[in-house]
């Protein structure tokens, strides 16, 4: 009887251990990668009492990867080999029975397989893992490096080009408008002198343009204070100074006026604009009509010219005015077409919706 309660007894204490193992075990890997100092003491403490390997496997792999100090590392591999062959030195220390010689031999392979081999693993992870981040950090720097040469070379392109749009054309612009000063002041007529001011005038907004566009290839587009935009509002004093250059123009709304989108306006007013310029620089003269049409959809812009009635001088030209309106119109999700008309001359059409995009940039 005693010695059937004395087995009970080492069951209920070997459960009980194994119970407190358990929870210690579970607790240790809930504080991890914070504190990983209870995985290891659990992880021995495991094996001394209960011989269970798999809390010090896991203990021996996370010091090996998780702490960065090799002196905490060599000092948790000497703890851990010198507890896993605690139980049998011990033994033998002590003169226990069944413990021999040769149980020192299957402590030592115990040692190796449940201490340094998942140490040798956690090594060799950790390795791995810091040659990778290395390389992703040297990825990012050097895209960080490229951004910042195309950044850099890209205002230096930009810089370059405000030089020489200051250097050529402010400079030329600036001599016409004195120029044309100077024709109005000493005009022996009244139409000289009004000709002369529209030049001077169209010059001196023609500077400001510019002043503004430089501006924002020089600062890159921050920070630079620009003027208010051209819109609709602005469209009739437009035709009136291609009146006044010798022009027919004339002009038709449809539907209903309504207030649109500032980017919207903008945009119709930049395709009239180019429009005009083209019917000067290959139709010289030509009778030249606007439509303005709104409806529910959003607006119509569409210029139409006839055929030159007489030779044009061709003036000079980049040749992108109608592929930058065909962009502009096209990032407000509109229409654009141009061509030559049946009976002669050409046709300029946009139709620029209400989309949500306008609307949100005005915004």
């Amino acid at each position: 009887m005693q010695t059937e309660l004395g087995l009970t007894s080492m069951d209920g204490l070997a459960l009980a251990l194994a119970v407190v193992v358990a929870v210690a075990s579970a607790a240790s890997a809930l504080v991890l990668p914070r504190l990983r100092w209870p995985m290891a003491v659990t992880g021995c403490a495991a094996w001394v009492f209960t011989s269970t390997w798999a809390a010090l496997c896991v203990a021996s792999y996370v010091v090996a990867f998780s702490v960065r100090r090799p002196l905490r590392q060599l000092t948790y591999v000497a703890a851990a080999s010198a507890l896993t062959v605690l139980p049998t030195t011990t033994g033998l220390a002590i003169g226990a029975a069944g413990v021999v010689w040769q149980d020192m031999l299957s402590s030592l392979g115990g040692v190796a397989l449940f201490v340094w081999l998942p140490f040798a693993l956690g090594l060799w992870n950790k390795a791995r893992r810091d040659v990778v981040e290395g390389l992703h950090e040297r990825a990012e720097q050097l895209e960080r490096e490229q951004t910042a040469r195309a950044e850099q070379a890209r205002s230096q392109e930009r810089a370059r080009i405000a030089r020489d749009m200051h250097d050529v054309v402010a400079h030329r612009v600036s001599l016409m408008v004195l120029h044309a000063g100077a024709l109005e002041i000493n005009a022996k007529d009244e139409s000289t002198a009004v000709a002369a001011e529209l030049i001077r005038t169209i010059g001196r907004e023609a500077l400001g343009q510019l002043r503004d566009v430089i501006g924002v290839l020089k600062a890159d587009g921050e920070g630079v204070a620009l003027g208010p935009q051209p819109t609709l509002v602005d469209l009739e004093r437009l035709l009136n100074q291609s009146r006044a250059a010798g022009m027919t123009v004339s002009r038709r709304d449809e539907g209903t006026p309504q207030r649109l989108p500032t980017l919207l306006e903008h945009a119709a007013y930049r395709v009239v604009q180019e429009a005009l310029t083209n019917v000067h620089k290959h139709a010289g003269a030509a009778r030249t009509e606007v439509l303005v049409r709104y409806d529910d959809g959003g607006l119509v812009i569409a210029v139409h010219n006839d055929a030159p009635s007489r030779p044009v001088e061709a003036l000079p030209g980049s040749g992108m005015g109608l592929v930058g309106l065909r962009e502009r119109v096209e990032l407000l999700d509109g229409e654009f077409t141009t061509g030559p008309r049946a009976g002669g001359g050409f046709s300029v059409r946009a139709r620029l919706p209400l989309s949500t995009q306008a609307t949100e940039e005005d915004e």
